[in-house]
């Protein structure tokens, strides 16, 4: 408030107070001390086209095919705490040690069967496509024979590769529905990164690499023991006024 009543002294001569910045700024509802992230994409009709094809595959998937979202979570923080936190109590949130110690990072592949809600994951060296093609490959042996594979991905370099596409060519029962540029939300894999990470990650003690691995694996496993298809609700039609 001081900063802004100085700078319009500065630039129009006229003397405002701290405090009376504040009442206008509270009465037009403004607060330009905050600042949130955005990012503006085109409203064209390829994005509309490509997020109604993913949710009509959400909502009605074709007979006798596996529905697939696939993606990658990449840099998952391996880290311990340098002392040990404090568990909760009557009227005390649980305390968590604010310093601690790096053990490395670790990233995995996964696929949400859009159908049951369950989800594979395999930890990864390297996010390429060489690596992709090999996850393909692995679900590819899993996915009985005689069923279609639809697959949900989005823009991510590995995913577009020449290597990838070609393999992609070279299986024609997988077919690929892309997320529109900067809509990777559109892609059901990121509601289970979300859990994992509230879940597991967020708030986790991990001594080494390995122990956070197992700790994902954990999860997943438990995950799908009880595993429900997400419920979708987004149409895919632009917003309209009111």
């Amino acid at each position: 408030h001081r900063t802004i009543a100085t700078l319009v002294a500065d630039t129009t001569s006229a003397a405002i107070s701290p405090s009376q910045v504040g009442r206008i700024l509270a009465g037009l509802d403004l607060k330009p001390h905050k600042v949130r992230g955005w990012l503006t994409r085109r409203d064209n009709p390829q994005f509309w086209e490509r997020a109604a094809d993913i949710c009509n595959l959400y909502l009605n998937p074709p007979n006798d095919a596996v529905v697939l979202s696939i993606d990658e979570k990449t840099a998952i923080a391996a880290r311990s705490r340098k002392h040990p936190g404090r568990p909760a109590g009557p009227g005390r949130p649980s305390r968590q040690e604010f310093e601690y110690i790096r053990h490395g990072t670790v990233s995995i592949s996964a696929a949400l069967n859009v159908r049951t809600g369950e989800v594979l994951t395999q930890p990864i060296v390297r996010n390429n496509a060489a690596t992709f093609i090999d996850f393909l490959r692995t679900l590819e042996r899993t996915i009985n024979p005689s069923h279609a594979i639809h697959v949900v991905l989005d823009n991510g370099a590995s995913h577009i590769a020449r290597k990838t596409k070609a393999w992609l060519a070279d299986h024609p029962r997988w077919h690929v529905h892309w997320t529109p540029p900067h809509a990777s939300w559109l892609n059901q894999v990121e509601l289970f990164f979300s859990a994992l990470t509230r879940r597991v990650l967020r708030h986790g003690d991990f001594p080494s690499r390995d122990d956070l691995i197992d700790k994902m694996d954990t999860y997943v496993i438990a995950h799908n023991t009880t595993a429900k298809p997400y419920r979708w609700t987004y149409d895919a039609r632009p917003l309209t006024a009111t």
